[in-house]
C-alpha cells in the first residue's frame, strides 16, 4: 500500500504525466481510448493527445449491456456480473492497445475509465421526491487496475452528484481549462447519443462559463436504424434520412416535453430519449403512414432543432461565436446541415481545428479529470465561482495490486 501511495505522489509531482482516457457511451459503438500526455493542472493545464483508438464491440458484448441498459426493470444478477466482467474487457482492450502502439506499462502513470453508463437518473426524469439525482457506471475500476498493472481512476459521476450536481455533463471542466480563449466565444458541442454543449465566453470568465444537456443526439436515430434497416447500427452519411421527407406534426409532437422548458445546466439520457418516446409521438397523429424514411429524418430534424434552440439561449446578438463540434453525430453530414442553416451567427469547426481528435474528445477529458484527481490545486478563479466540475475532485482510485 505504501508503495502505491509513494508512486501516486511521484505522479501528481512530475511535470508532464502520461494517462489513458477511457469513454464507452450510450452509442455502444465501442471502447475510446486515448493516450495523452498532460503537463501541471488547473488553468495552467496543457494536454497533447498521442494515440487514439476506438475498439469496435462485437455483437456479444453489445447484447449483454443491452440486456440492462436504460431499463427501470433488470436482472439485478446480471447487473453484478457485468460489473466485473466489462471491467475485465475493458482491461483487455487497454492490454491490446497498448501492445499495439508499442507503449510501455510503465511509461503510462493513470488509466482514467468513465465505465459503462447503464443507467441515468437525474430527479428532473425519475421524479420522486424521496430521492435526488442518481446515475449508474458499470465497469469495475479495481479490475482494470489489477489486469493492466496501471493505477486506474474510475467512478467520475458519483463525487459530482454527492456535491450536489447531476452527474452529467462533466464536460465543462476540461473545456474551461483546455479550449478556453479570451476575446473568442466558444460553444463545444458533442453529439454523442445524448448532445450537450459548453459555453465559453470570450472574457474567459469562470462564472459565465456552464454546460449542459440538450436532448437527444443520436440515440433515436441509432435505434431507429437498427431496429428498422438492419444490419445497418447507424445513418451512415445520413443516406437513409436524406431519402425522407420531414413531418411537422410528427415533429411538433416529439418537442412536446416539459425537459426542453427546464433551465440550465440539465441532464438527460436514452431513458426518456428511446423509441417508447418516439412511439409515443407517432400515437398523437391522426394516420401514421409515414415511411420509414420519413421518421428517421423527422428524427434528425428533432436533434438538430434540440440542439439549435438550447444554443440559441446563450446568443447574444451583435457577436460572433465559433461552434466547435465533436462526437459521433459529428460525421452526419444532414444533422451538421440543418444545425449550421440555422445558426448562421456561429462558424462551424470541429475540435481538430484545436488539435484534439473529434472522436477522441470525451477521452480526453476523462483523462484531463484524472490528471486533476491526482495533481490538481484549485486556483483563485476556480474557488470564487459556482461550477461544481471546477470546485469538485472527481474520481475513485484503484490501486494496481
Amino acid at each position: 500500500m505504501l508503495q502505491h501511495l509513494n508512486l501516486l505522489y511521484q505522479i501528481a509531482n512530475k511535470p508532464t504525466r502520461t494517462i489513458i482516457g477511457l469513454m464507452s457511451g450510450t452509442s455502444l459503438d465501442g471502447l475510446d481510448i486515448a493516450l495523452c500526455q498532460i503537463s501541471k493542472s488547473g488553468l495552467n493545464t496543457k494536454v497533447k493527445l498521442l494515440h487514439f483508438e476506438t475498439v469496435a464491440y462485437d455483437t456479444d458484448f453489445k447484447n449483454e449491456i443491452l440486456s440492462v441498459f436504460a431499463k427501470r426493470s433488470a436482472d439485478l444478477q446480471k447487473v453484478c456480473l457485468l460489473n466485473a466482467w466489462i471491467g475485465l474487457q475493458h482491461a483487455q482492450m487497454i492490454n491490446q492497445t497498448i501492445e499495439k502502439w508499442n507503449i510501455n506499462k510503465k511509461d503510462v502513470d493513470l488509466i482514467a475509465s468513465h465505465g459503462q453508463t447503464i443507467y441515468h437518473a437525474p430527479k428532473i426524469l425519475h421524479r420522486d421526491p424521496k430521492f435526488g439525482n442518481a446515475t449508474l457506471q458499470i465497469g469495475d475500476g479495481d479490475h482494470i487496475a489489477h489486469q493492466t498493472g496501471i493505477i486506474t481512476i474510475s467512478d467520475f459521476r458519483q463525487k459530482h452528484i454527492a456535491a450536489g450536481g447531476q452527474g452529467a455533463p462533466l464536460a465543462v471542466y476540461g473545456d474551461y481549462l483546455v479550449f478556453s480563449k479570451l476575446g473568442e466565444n466558444r460553444i463545444m458541442l458533442n453529439i454523442g447519443g445524448i448532445a450537450n454543449f459548453t459555453f465559453l465566453p470570450a472574457t474567459i470568465n469562470p462564472n459565465e462559463v456552464f454546460s449542459t444537456d440538450v436532448g437527444a443526439g443520436n440515440t433515436m436515430m441509432d435505434a431507429f436504424v437498427q431496429r428498422h434497416f438492419a444490419p445497418n447500427q447507424y445513418d451512415q452519411n445520413a443516406m437513409l434520412a436524406m431519402k425522407g421527407t420531414v413531418d411537422e406534426a410528427l415533429l411538433e409532437a416529439l418537442g412536446q416535453n416539459d425537459f426542453f422548458e427546464k433551465p440550465f445546466p440539465k441532464t438527460t439520457g436514452p431513458e426518456l430519449f428511446n423509441l417508447d418516446y418516439l412511439q409515443k409521438a407517432l400515437q398523437t397523429l391522426p394516420k401514421n403512414q409515414l415511411s420509414n424514411e420519413d421518421i428517421l429524418t423527422t428524427l434528425n430534424q428533432f436533434s438538430a432543432d434540440m440542439i439549435v434552440s438550447a444554443i440559441q439561449k446563450c446568443l447574444k446578438t451583435n457577436q460572433h461565436y465559433t461552434l466547435y463540434a465533436s462526437g459521433g453525430g459529428m460525421h452526419n453530414p444532414l444533422l451538421m446541415k440543418r444545425i449550421a442553416d440555422q445558426l448562421p451567427h456561429c462558424e462551424i469547426k470541429t475540435t481538430a481545428d484545436l488539435e484534439i481528435n473529434p472522436d477522441a474528445k470525451e477521452a480526453v477529458l476523462f483523462a484531463l479529470l484524472a490528471n486533476e484527481c491526482v495533481a490538481g490545486t484549485a486556483s483563485e478563479a476556480q474557488k470564487n465561482q459556482d461550477s461544481l466540475a471546477f470546485n469538485v475532485s472527481m474520481g475513485k482510485i484503484s490501486l494496481p495490486h
